[in-house]
């Protein structure tokens, strides 16, 4: 296919370049404990030997921050720190890695006293200080509350449009112009509108495209296709990721998914006639991260995935979610959600709490519920 990308300005993330027409760059995220040193260098590296060009290590504590210090002595890949909701971490952080990501959304979980634009400006003053880029992520679960209060509840893509172009003029207020931005929704027919949007308004900033909870392949990469191929098959997208449900030792599945979706795109293989099927059930779920509290998420994932192929024919989503970053807000939007904890699942139906259950016991909680949707959604 012949495709004319947008002609975004360059931004500088370690040994690679994004935007004005440099090859699209993959990344992945590690998803072992940030302080669990050698198990993270492993991941990275593994992820780096898959062909990852940026490999994003999440930071939640000052711990995580001095762990990070040592993992850059232990790798050459280009890391970038998602600094969650802890904006003041950046200092520690920002002198062993090559791009600090913030998302608008989670600057309000600290110092709720204290303006936004001053916690932004000492994010962009510590990625100057470091010879940092960063990335504005906005996430359909996590969008500013400010600007969700501004619109009805049907309209999701809106805020974070508000939210993502707020912050840019403030990074350009601030003759900051080093950064890229992601736009990010579970529903892939969002994720192709919100970043339309923005690139029509923006068109020289640099967009890092993903379906966010796309869930466990291969539907998970069907997802992710399908918005891929709408957005990089009109030239917008300067780097990606796929976010894909699986255990640690195949994250490199994410870095060939994204690789092999870029060549099929360029080829002219594409699929998006086969549009995602929203009459049918739907699962989201989470990558596997860092953040993840423990491990059985992904296993929950596959057995919620099983469990429920008596009711594929349903017109319901699910949403399986592994920390209490995503789980609390991302959960909202489906019928059905689970979001798990160290030790106890919390159910959710919509943004109701049902309860909170052991990992043993959340598939018959989850089957009794689902039934009972069925049931309505059938009478």
């Amino acid at each position: 296919m012949s495709i004319q990308r947008n002609k975004t300005r360059s931004v500088k993330i370690g040994s690679v370049t994004i935007g004005e027409g440099h090859p699209i760059a993959v990344q992945s995220m590690t998803a072992t404990k940030t302080q669990d040193i050698d198990a993270t260098v492993a991941l990275v590296n593994l992820l780096e030997q898959a062909g990852a060009d940026v490999v994003r290590i999440a930071v939640d504590s000052k711990k995580d921050a001095e762990a990070v210090a040592e993992i850059r002595t232990q790798t050459n890949a280009n890391l970038s720190v998602d600094l969650q909701e802890n904006y003041r971490l950046a200092l520690a952080a920002a002198p062993h890695v090559d791009k600090l990501r913030y998302n608008p959304g989670h600057l309000y979980h600290h110092e709720r006293e204290k303006p936004w634009q001053d916690k932004v400006r000492m994010i962009v003053d510590t990625a100057g200080e470091h010879d940092c880029a960063i990335r504005i992520g906005v996430n359909c679960g996590s969008v500013d509350p400010a600007k969700k209060d501004q619109y009805g509840e049907e309209d999701s893509i809106s805020p974070m449009l508000e939210s993502a172009f707020e912050h840019c003029a403030y990074l350009d207020s601030l003759d900051f112009h080093r950064f890229c931005v992601s736009l990010k929704d579970s529903d892939p027919r969002k994720v192709i509108e919100v970043n339309r949007r923005f690139a029509e308004k923006r068109p020289e900033i640099p967009l890092h495209l993903g379906v966010t909870e796309a869930g466990m392949p291969p539907e998970g990469v069907i997802k992710t296709r399908i918005a891929f191929e709408q957005l990089l098959g009109y030239g917008i997208g300067d780097t990606i990721r796929v976010s894909l449900t699986v255990p640690n030792h195949e994250k490199g599945l994410e870095i060939e998914s994204g690789r092999g979706i870029i060549d099929d795109i360029y080829a002219g293989r594409v699929r998006s006639v086969v549009d995602f099927d929203t009459n049918k059930l739907n699962i989201i779920s989470c990558p596997s991260c860092s953040r993840v509290e423990n491990e059985a998420f992904v296993h929950l994932a596959q057995d919620v995935k099983e469990m429920t192929r008596y009711a594929e024919d349903h017109a319901i989503t699910i949403a399986v979610m592994g920390c209490r970053v995503n789980g609390p807000g991302e959960t909202d939007d489906a019928d059905l959600g689970l979001w798990c904890g160290p030790n106890y699942v919390n159910l959710k139906k919509g943004p109701e709490a049902l309860g909170a259950y052991p990992y043993d016991k959340i598939l018959g909680e989850l089957k009794s519920e689902l039934d009972k949707l069925i049931a309505l959604k059938t009478s």
